[in-house]
């Protein structure tokens, strides 16, 4: 995300400061480890933007394509669910930043983020972060790098999952999560015993066992003779 890109532009000029010099970005704790070429290089290209209370810096399920670092105020993260309910998965600081998991996976957001008071955050763009802060697409670093990043992503489906949904929803989202699809179905190869899905997603075996007997009942999961499980379109709903 640099300035030069479009979809920085605002109505409000007065809201997007550049940097008046190489020293902003040497106290940014994360840049720490740049050479002096590289700092500069960050420097150059990056911007600063004042976000109002209430506004979103990045919005979950959306991508904007830079690294929003934090420099004064502070921002919550939230993941929210079809029906607007939201659950608070962390409170930023300065120092703290944000979407450096898109760039790592060029997924969308997992999450979205807003101010919670006039909050001034320093950005950088997509090719200025991976020229400066990430290694090789084909190295090791960069693959460990990204299944960290999916990792993270998956815990915080876990968070939300437990935040927001019943027993019937925490169990429908982790048999998609453990679901591959084959040709035009939806399949979980492996048998999956109803303990470790209990223990997955924090509830009682009677209880787990109830939600999977009410889904085949319903016709939306269907148990296989080898133990695989066949998920139907409607588990999403």
């Amino acid at each position: 995300m640099i300035p030069r890109r479009r979809e920085y532009a605002t109505s409000q000029p007065e809201e997007i400061i550049k940097p008046k010099s190489l020293d902003l970005v040497r106290r940014v704790a994360l840049f720490s480890p740049l050479t002096q070429e590289q700092a500069q290089g960050v420097a150059d290209n990056a911007f600063t933007r004042r976000f109002r209370r209430g506004e979103v810096v990045v919005e979950q399920g959306k991508r904007s394509n830079a690294l929003f670092i934090l420099l004064t105020g502070h921002a919550r993260v939230l993941s929210a669910d079809s029906r607007g309910r939201e659950v608070t998965l962390a409170i930023l600081q300065p120092g703290d930043y944000v979407g450096e998991m898109s760039l790592i996976d060029n997924e969308p957001h997992s999450a979205t983020v807003r101010a919670e008071v006039s909050t001034d955050m320093l950005v950088v763009g997509r090719a200025d972060f991976a020229r400066c802060c990430l290694p090789e697409s084909s190295s090791v670093a960069h693959a460990l790098m990204h299944g960290l990043v999916q990792r993270l992503r998956s815990a915080n489906r876990q968070i939300e999952s437990l935040a927001l949904l019943d027993v019937y929803g925490r169990v429908a989202r982790a048999l998609l999560d453990m679901s591959e699809m084959v040709g035009e179905r939806r399949v979980i190869r492996k048998r999956v015993s109803r303990q470790d899905l209990a223990k997955v997603v924090g509830a009682s075996r009677e209880m787990v066992s109830r939600a999977m007997k009410d889904f085949e009942a319903r016709g939306v999961v269907e148990t296989e003779a080898n133990g695989s499980v066949l998920l139907k379109n409607q588990l999403d709903n």
